[in-house]
């Protein structure tokens, strides 16, 4: 595993921070400089490992914002949260943002396109040498849905993430820098976020480390509909999202990507003491 990648002898959890007006959980709460940077911090104190901090919202249906807009939120935000001694992931799709973040010291890039939305983005990852979070992706948010067609949802997901880690390694991303995410929720229905779920071990035994990212989406809200078949709200959804958490740690995910890290620690913490038969001590 990369040096750079959280190892925390257990499933590793990482904070989401939105930095972003219309994200689909927690829009415009953070878009505040001095509120995004004191709730990373916080999410560092109650044991997140990494804070993931992005500028563009990938909710569906939504718009793309530019370049200059997504540095401007994020940058500011990673550099306080650095100079905090907390550790920062980006979530973006552009090389620029990738770029100028790893400079002001993220260790992570989290890309939601796996590569595929800025061809530039894999030189980044080459030369910073930071770890690269490849997730499974058809397209923007705004088109993604109608992208969700699958004969078999699991092994095209595993081949066309293959197809992003080949790109990458012959681009001069070193094998250990690469982490995968199968992308719940982007280009795909619930039946097929709960397909790739059941079937992690796919991905875990592809021998690179899975990230998981299922906080508070939409087949969670499904889910939990009420009865007349209303969604279960976002901020209803922390429960079952912890669950995810337990289950993801337990079939061997590197880490979990979630709102509410005090309860996904909790989580993974009783998955690490359940593998071990409780010699994890946390």
């Amino acid at each position: 595993m990369h040096e750079k990648l959280p190892n925390p002898g257990r499933c590793a959890v990482m904070g989401v921070l939105n930095v972003t007006p219309d994200s689909f959980s927690d829009g415009g709460r953070y878009l505040d400089r001095a509120a995004a940077v004191a709730h990373g911090v916080e999410m560092h104190r109650l044991g997140a490992d990494i804070i993931d901090v992005g500028g563009e919202s990938t909710r569906p249906g939504s718009e793309r914002v530019d370049a200059a807009t997504e540095i401007e939120r994020v940058l500011p935000v990673v550099e306080e949260l650095v100079a905090e001694g907390v550790p920062v992931s980006v979530d973006t799709t552009r090389a620029k943002v990738a770029a100028a973040t790893a400079e002001a010291g993220a260790t992570v890039i989290n890309d939601v396109s796996g590569g595929l939305a800025d061809p530039d983005m894999v030189h980044v990852a080459a030369e910073t040498g930071l770890p690269w979070v490849l997730m499974h992706w058809r397209g923007h948010s705004k088109d993604m849905d109608r992208l969700a067609r699958y004969r078999d949802v699991v092994a095209e997901v595993r081949d066309e993430l293959l197809r992003q880690v080949d790109v990458a390694l012959r681009s001069g991303v070193s094998e250990e820098a690469i982490v995968l995410d199968p992308g719940l929720g982007f280009a795909k229905t619930g039946a097929h976020d709960w397909q790739l779920l059941q079937r992690l071990d796919v991905f875990v035994d592809l021998g690179f480390p899975v990230l998981v990212g299922a906080s508070r989406k939409r087949f969670l809200g499904r889910l939990l509909a009420d009865a007349d078949g209303t969604p279960r709200p976002p901020s209803g959804r922390e429960a079952a999202t912890a669950a995810v958490s337990v289950l993801a740690a337990d079939r061997g995910a590197w880490g979990v990507r979630v709102h509410d890290v005090q309860q996904s620690l909790d989580a993974v913490a009783v998955a690490a003491a359940w593998r071990s038969g409780g010699t994890f001590s946390g």
